[in-house]
């Protein structure tokens, strides 16, 4: 079971979709929910700040707004989480860049909850863009992203799970497992594995369903044969089965082919209608 979560607090208008996901895991596994805020003050900003690279210095009422500003958004977040019904609570202010703090918070936890990037606003500093694709690829535990329009669903519910045999896979297995021993039904899909038959049994899917059985997991093999993306077939999966939670592991490939073929990881991040555990 997930006994300590970290959800992203930034006062975006994202925020209040992957608190109620966080916040139903913290009551269902009865964990302790972390809301991390950040100034987004790096340590290349803390020597500007103190001039030691030559640089005139930030002024100290500055740098205690972006504090004061994180500070009010982890109050508003306890409010919120309590009246969500979450016991054990905790807030947490990080003086860094939001990249950096969450990699390593994600060492001393079982999931990080974020958010996925949509309408990227152009004044949005570059290093907070693409956050659940470098906490995914860096960080120590699985991340759950959250999709905007997300209104509390039950997680899982049914669970669609990418399979294709690769250790990414394997990991986020791992990591949704508590996840997967109390969902109504897990379906693990297998998009043309033919295609990547070194990586299967004799009969594709049927190992890891019998390890999942054994780990407590209502399974079915579901065998998809398409001529379109892995990342479709999996969302078009997850909608005709009404589907709470999305289950893949994170850039099979390498990111410069993934890049050129668009890849399922970020078909996922961009277009999954229901909470997308990844892990990489």
């Amino acid at each position: 079971m997930y006994k300590t979560i970290v959800v992203h607090i930034d006062g975006s208008h994202q925020q209040q979709s992957r608190l109620r996901a966080a916040a139903q895991l913290a009551t269902t596994h009865d964990a302790h929910l972390v809301g991390s805020a950040m100034t987004g003050m790096s340590w290349l900003d803390f020597a500007l700040l103190t001039g030691s690279m030559g640089a005139p210095m930030m002024p100290g009422s500055d740098f205690q707004g972006l504090r004061d500003a994180a500070s009010l958004r982890l109050e508003a977040f306890m409010e919120d989480a309590r009246r969500l019904g979450v016991a054990s609570l905790e807030q947490r202010l990080v003086d860094d860049e939001p990249g950096f703090a969450l990699l390593m918070q994600s060492r001393y936890a079982d999931l990080i909850v974020l958010s996925r990037d949509t309408d990227p606003d152009p004044a949005l500093p570059v290093r907070v863009r693409g956050l659940p694709e470098h906490v995914t690829l860096h960080g120590a535990r699985p991340v759950l992203v959250v999709p905007d329009g997300y209104q509390g669903q039950p997680i899982p519910g049914t669970a669609v799970v990418g399979w294709d045999g690769s250790m990414q896979a394997i990991r986020a297995i791992e990591g949704a497992l508590p996840l997967l021993q109390c969902a109504e039904s897990v379906k693990l899909a297998l998009v043309n594995p033919d295609q990547l038959s070194e990586l299967h049994g004799e009969e594709p899917g049927a190992d890891m369903a019998l390890y999942l059985a054994r780990q407590g997991v209502q399974v079915d093999v579901i065998v998809e044969r398409t001529r379109g993306t892995n990342g479709a077939a999996l969302i078009d999966m997850a909608r005709s089965t009404g589907a709470g939670l999305l289950v893949a592991g994170a850039y099979g490939h390498s990111r410069y082919r993934e890049w050129i073929l668009g890849g399922v990881t970020r078909e996922l991040l961009e277009r999954a209608p229901v909470p997308l555990l990844l892990a990489h």
